[in-house]
């Protein structure tokens, strides 16, 4: 078996890191159910399901309450998944948790594009010793599969640019070859459909192709880059706005108008984030494999760079934004780093040393992926809504938590879009919130109340009877394993167990179908 695995390796490497990548991603498809981020799944998700049920969850289109015109969010991605949930309705496919499997496996294959693209443009530039390198790297990197199925516009962009690198880097010094730029300037326009920060990696292709002195090229691939963004964003905010690229504008404000309302890291943040997502050693490796071949690879290198200093210098940072530009330190930082070894009389004499430290790395890289592959993220507010779907009519919920800090539940798994009563931003507390809603007639009270946190105080439920004597305990959904380790590594990164209790005004009888 093991010499047959060696042949295939030596013989057809690509085939085995496709089957590699389909492996783990297939695991991920499986079992790596809810979400990572709150855009991957409110932004997206939620928005998609909820333009086909007739409703509108986040109020992005005119006509809907509390819309006030643009709200800068682009409608391509959702609308991609618009178009699937609309099929799934028209199949009579119902199941939230079917369609987000199917979803997943979409996001897998869609990303596989990656390691087969990445493994070609290595090929191209270097050697099929790399190339195997490079394609092993983006088939299980640890993160790769999980952040694959998410419905993340950085990962879902990335396909588009990798593959626009490799039109341009196999195709675009042969004679006549213009077209070639034009085809990659095409991919790079979708990846800003989805993605409008990907401009920055765009923009430096331009620049490394107008360094080459290449004038019709750069004016072609501008062109090119151009056409998707103007056919499809500027079509859709016609057709919604009657004016087009007025999302486009509106978000270049709101970004601007809200840069330091998130998270605000210093510049060098993103240093220690590939660091850290690359493992190290093997990460420093990269990193010194990447800056040291600037030059012969400069059509890599400027695009990442200019993308790597413009998030840097923008003060939100969070780790998934510069998720675009990973494969292509990999692919550059192999390649540097390989051809460094080979003339460096430091690491030939100590090739026990470089040996020990990809054995290092590649214990750390498996028992993560493993581990990543397979988590189920956000599991007890997925459950919850889960659980609540066996009820009809569920017009109203409360969701109260006891640390002053509600968790967005997500009613696509719910398969309602009820009203949502929750603490308002400010100093209200839960027993505010519970005198607040008791004041509304009784049809708008709450059917369920979902009291979150790591415990639930009794004087809590004795004050939410007050107000709603026929509270009855329900269950309990627990968070999942990886949420409260994640929660105890950082606090920041809420998961809380959910306790739910039910109002036997509106359903006297507990569900058990």
């Amino acid at each position: 078996m093991t010499a047959l695995i060696r042949k295939y390796w030596d013989e057809k490497p690509l085939l085995v890191i496709m089957a590699l990548g389909i492996l783990f991603r297939l695991l991920s498809v499986i079992f790596a159910k809810g979400w990572g981020m709150i855009d991957d799944h409110f932004i997206v998700i939620e928005s998609a399901q909820s333009w086909v049920d007739g409703y509108d969850y986040n109020a992005w289109l005119p006509g809907s309450p509390h819309n006030t015109g643009p709200t800068g969010h682009n409608f391509f991605y959702p609308g991609l998944h618009f178009l699937a949930f609309s099929f799934f309705k028209l199949i009579h496919l119902d199941d939230p948790q079917l369609k987000m499997l199917i979803i997943r496996f979409l996001n897998a294959s869609w990303s596989l594009l990656t390691i087969y693209f990445g493994y070609k443009i290595t090929e191209r530039l270097s050697d099929k010793h790399s190339a195997r390198l490079v394609g092993l790297l983006l088939a299980i990197f640890w993160f790769m599969p999980w952040m694959s199925v998410r419905d993340l516009v950085e990962m879902s962009s990335v396909p588009f640019l990798v593959i626009a690198v490799w039109f341009i880097i196999s195709r675009g010094d042969h004679p006549g070859q213009t077209a070639a730029y034009f085809l990659g300037g095409l991919f790079l326009g979708l990846a800003f459909n989805i993605r409008p920060q990907t401009l920055f990696f765009s923009a430096g292709l331009v620049l490394a192709v107008l360094i080459e002195r290449k004038w019709k090229e750069s004016i072609t691939l501008f062109l090119g880059i151009l056409l998707p963004y103007v056919l499809i964003q500027g079509s859709i905010d016609f057709f919604i706005w009657g004016k087009p690229f007025v999302e486009l504008a509106e978000y270049v404000k709101v970004n601007f108008r809200s840069a330091g309302d998130y998270i605000t890291l210093p510049w060098y943040n993103y240093f220690l984030v590939v660091l850290g997502f690359l493992v190290p050693p093997v990460s420093l490796m990269l990193f010194f494999g990447f800056l040291r071949n600037w030059k012969r690879l400069f059509i890599i290198f400027i695009p990442v760079a200019l993308f790597f200093a413009a998030h840097s210098y923008f003060p939100n940072k969070q780790e998934r934004f510069i998720l675009p530009i990973l494969p292509f330190i990999v692919i550059s930082g192999v390649i540097g780093w390989n051809e460094f070894i080979d003339r460096s009389k430091f690491w030939q004499n100590r090739k026990g040393l470089l040996k020990g430290c990809w054995i290092f790395f590649w214990i750390i890289n498996v028992g993560l992926l493993c581990f990543a592959s397979t988590v189920y993220s956000k599991r007890a507010r997925v459950e919850t809504m889960t659980y609540l779907s066996k009820y009809p009519d569920l017009k109203y919920l409360m969701v109260a938590d006891s640390d002053n800090n509600p968790e967005l539940f997500p009613e696509f798994y719910l398969g309602q879009w009820p009203g949502i009563y929750e603490e308002l931003q400010g100093n209200e507390t839960t027993p505010d919130l519970i005198g607040r809603v008791s004041g509304q007639p009784q049809r708008e009270h709450p059917r369920f109340i979902l009291f979150t946190g790591s415990e639930l105080k009794p004087e809590t439920i004795i004050q939410a009877r007050k107000s709603f004597p026929f509270l009855v305990y329900e269950t309990t959904i627990e968070p999942g394993t990886v949420d409260k380790l994640v929660h105890w590594l950082n606090p920041i990164n809420v998961s809380r167990k959910c306790f739910i209790y039910r109002n036997k005004v509106f359903f006297p009888e507990k569900k058990t179908d």
